[in-house]
């Protein structure tokens, strides 16, 4: 094997993208590895799609730190793959690039009038209270009655934000802007909508016992909701956590009383969206009450439910974007792969050219899974290394000299340091971990020394 090391590229700097970095690092193979992202920082969905109030997620943050601040991976930031650089200019500077941009587009829901205006995406409204530099400071924020579509952590995600009373939120790093927004947020009531029933939930136990604990928040569910088939009563007696989920669930069941607090999250099971109803703007949401058909699955009754609501979020999961130059699989929103080998149309392997993370195999699993995600790549771009074609400009300057040419300036490590710190100040003045810099043009002058 050459001695000359290997010069990797990873395409995005989340948790995938520093994971594969750290275990290529650490392979012994010899590597030069650059870390290009197309934001101004590191950290991808850990920093804009953990909800604030959610600091113990953000902890993970630390750990990917650690990694980066070692000084043997090269963060490139400010870099966007497609519009500063494509996959041939790529190649002239890498001899292998890893494509590890996740997934953070809203995936579809297909029912009849989801484009009107109140029909609202999950990971539009999570980047909007993280406060994405590329998203609007602005949210409709004007419903009282609001559904939620989704069964998962990102559904609960929505339920509790739109909830929660902005002066709970202030001790975290949220933004000013949203703070003030959801301080005048009118809302009154969510209704969240599962299609299948209490046992087939994505919820974690943590976040579901998390909604019980809000101030001035009721849980609402159902008695008439609750059903269980033998589908799931095995997923009950297979998972500790299914059953501790169905256990909060029942056990909310049984309480006594009226809801007394201002506002009120109700839980819906067995009910599928087929229409968001309104002429200029959403009024409503229609549902199919469904039925379990014994192995966990559902089917429809025909028998429909019509809710007063004027906006709808759709929490139905996340969903890739095509990457210039590379073959994308529309129905599954990922870059069709074999074990993080990317192939092309015919299912050849692409040389140099691999996948990990949400982009390979779609927004399922968490860190953990991320990490042995990002193994078996490395592991094949490992194996594959000695025969590899090289690429002609190998110098460790050249790409930061080509993108120059162009008027881009990668913000390095070091920037970072600047930025980190930065807001930390801000965030100690009030008492606050950290208070977040939003606009990209403020972030790139603190993070160049410039403010």
């Amino acid at each position: 094997m050459s001695s000359t090391p290997l010069r990797v590229a990873i395409v995005g700097a989340g948790p995938a993208g520093i994971y594969a970095a750290d275990i290529l690092s650490k392979s012994g193979l010899p590597v030069a590895i650059d870390l290009i992202e197309r934001l101004p920082v590191p950290f991808g969905l850990v920093r804009y799609g953990v909800a604030p109030d959610h600091p113990r997620i953000k902890q993970i943050i630390l750990a990917l730190h650690k990694i980066l601040e070692r000084g043997d991976i090269r963060l490139l930031c400010n870099v966007d793959y497609g519009t500063d650089v494509g996959l041939a200019e790529l190649q002239r500077f890498y001899d292998a690039i890893v494509f590890s941009t996740g997934a953070v587009r809203d995936a579809a829901l297909a029912v009849p009038g989801v484009e009107l205006p109140g029909s609202l995406g999950a990971a539009d409204f999570v980047s909007w209270y993280d406060g994405h530099p590329d998203v609007p400071d602005t949210w409709p924020l004007d419903a009282q009655q609001v559904a939620v579509v989704g069964a998962g952590n990102v559904a609960l995600d929505v339920a509790r934000m739109l909830t929660k009373h902005a002066d709970d939120l202030l001790p975290t790093e949220i933004p000013d802007h949203v703070y003030k927004a959801l301080a005048t947020n009118p809302v009154t009531d969510v209704h969240l909508f599962a299609r299948r029933g209490p046992a087939q939930v994505k919820f974690s136990p943590l976040e579901l016992r998390e909604l019980g604990k809000m101030r001035d928040v009721d849980v609402v569910v159902y008695p008439e909701d609750f059903e269980f088939d033998e589908g799931s009563m095995a997923a009950v007696h297979s998972s500790n956590q299914t059953k501790q989920v169905v256990k909060t669930l029942t056990d909310w069941t049984l309480r006594e009383g009226e809801p007394t607090a201002t506002r009120r999250i109700h839980l819906h099971f067995l009910h599928r969206p087929v229409a968001v109803l309104g002429d200029e703007r959403v009024t409503g949401l229609r549902t199919e009450r469904t039925v379990l058909t014994g192995d966990g699955s559902v089917a429809g009754t025909g028998q429909m439910h019509d809710w007063d609501v004027q906006a709808v979020y759709r929490a139905v999961g996340y969903f890739g974007s095509p990457l210039t130059g590379l073959p994308f699989d529309e129905v599954a929103g990922v870059v069709p792969n074999r074990e993080g080998r990317v192939i092309d149309a015919d299912g050849e392997q692409m040389p140099g050219l691999y996948a990990t993370g949400w982009i390979k195999r779609g927004p399922v699993g968490l860190i953990g899974h991320t990490k042995s995600d990002a193994t078996e790549t490395i592991r094949n771009l490992v194996a594959d290394a000695e025969g590899l074609d090289r690429a002609p400009e190998r110098d460790v300057g050249a790409v930061v000299g080509f993108l120059a040419e162009r008027g881009v300036e990668p913000v390095e490590w070091s920037g970072w340091m600047l930025l980190d710190a930065y807001e930390q100040a801000l965030g100690a003045r009030e008492g606050r971990e950290r208070i977040k810099v939003v606009p990209r043009a403020e972030m790139l002058a603190i993070m160049r020394g410039e403010r």
